[in-house]
């Protein structure tokens, strides 16, 4: 409504001073409200001037309240003139929003094409990941498998196989985690996370035609405290040759080709015997230690050497159960600690660091 459409509307109503007024004024407020809306640049002007005519203290709630003092023909006159200027006014509020918004940029700031970009971030290999790479390599240029096996197994492929006698320590809970669903049964029924990864050789031999070598690394799970050198789940790497004929000599090869993989150089090593249930004969294989090179220190407990593996050649009751003659096969097998020698590698002092997920931690190695 313009001023003139205010002056005829009053003509018509014929009443008072104070009517003409209020229409003259109603009609000037939606003229002024009108071109501050198209004269809006920003979103805060035009919220400026949809406060100034339709806020809380708006003119045309000003207006809205002197409409009571007039004779009711004028106030139902006036009401009217109000109610069409505030639906033209909220019609070019809404208008300018719409071509304010479509208008705005979509980043916060202008963009500069000279400035360089900002680079990805990528991601990396777990150290222990790497590491197992590292190894699978080295011995597929020597023409081992690589075998992978389940992480739930039996008692039957982790103990019985394995020449375990029943009571074992082993066996109890407290060192190997069971399935609770298969705890009153027995052998290849009774279900456990994998306590090592020595039940694999048993499923390679029953599955495979011997001669055969192969490797498998995988994860392995021990009810263990946890602290600096002990985990709960952690990462091994098994090695295993069965021929008609593997001298000790052979599984010295095997323990050097690991170690020559991990630390890029020759690293000493020795072999002592020991007992394992699953070996016969059986060895505890240390390295020089590669903090002090042999010398004494705090690590190697001022020995110089540094225990990493058991190892020997398959006992005769587990080359049984993998459906071989021991009078004809014969082998030489080792497992490593995969984090352990991860930890050598590169300097780590705690392995719950291999497992945390602390991006801090492993961005160092991408």
């Amino acid at each position: 409504m313009d001023t003139r459409h205010a002056r005829e509307m009053w003509g018509q109503m014929g009443s008072t001073d104070e009517g003409a007024e209020l229409l003259e004024h109603i009609a000037s407020i939606r003229e002024r409200s009108l071109a501050a809306c198209a004269a809006a640049r920003t979103m805060d002007e035009l919220d400026a001037a949809r406060r100034e005519v339709l806020g809380r203290s708006g003119t045309l709630l000003q207006v809205r309240r002197a409409i009571g003092s007039l004779p009711g023909e004028q106030r139902k006159q006036v009401g009217a003139a109000v109610a069409a200027a505030q639906r033209d006014v909220e019609q070019a509020l809404t208008r300018r929003e719409r071509e304010l918004l479509d208008s705005e940029p979509v980043l916060a700031r202008p963009l500069d094409v000279t400035l360089p970009g900002i680079p990805v971030p990528t991601g990396g290999l777990h150290p222990t990941v790497q590491l197992m790479y590292d190894l699978n390599d080295a011995f597929a240029a020597l023409n081992f498998q690589i075998y992978e096996g389940p992480e739930i197994s039996s008692e039957l492929f982790e103990f019985d196989n394995l020449n375990f006698p029943p009571e074992h320590p082993a066996r109890e809970s407290m060192d190997t985690y069971w399935l609770t669903s298969s705890h009153a049964k027995s052998g290849a029924e009774r279900l456990c996370l994998r306590p090592h990864l020595t039940g694999a050789s048993v499923r390679f031999m029953l599955e495979n035609q011997p001669p055969f070598r192969f490797v498998y690394p995988g994860r392995v799970y021990r009810n263990e405290s946890t602290d600096a050198r002990h985990e709960r789940a952690f990462f091994q790497y098994e090695v295993l040759i069965v021929d008609r004929h593997v001298p000790l000599t052979l599984g010295k090869f095997l323990v050097s080709t690991i170690l020559d993989t991990v630390f890029g150089k020759h690293v000493p090593t020795r072999m002592r015997t020991g007992f394992f249930p699953f070996v016969e004969p059986g060895f505890e294989i240390d390295m020089q230690c590669q903090v002090c090179g042999g010398q004494g220190c705090r690590t190697c407990h001022g020995v110089g050497w540094l225990e990493i593996m058991p190892g020997g050649s398959p006992h005769p009751n587990v080359l049984h159960a993998g459906g071989l003659d021991p009078d004809e096969w014969t082998g030489f097998y080792v497992n490593v600690g995969l984090d352990r020698l991860a930890m050598m590698r590169y300097g780590i002092d705690d392995v719950r660091l291999m497992h945390s997920a602390d991006l801090r931690f492993l961005g160092q190695f991408s």
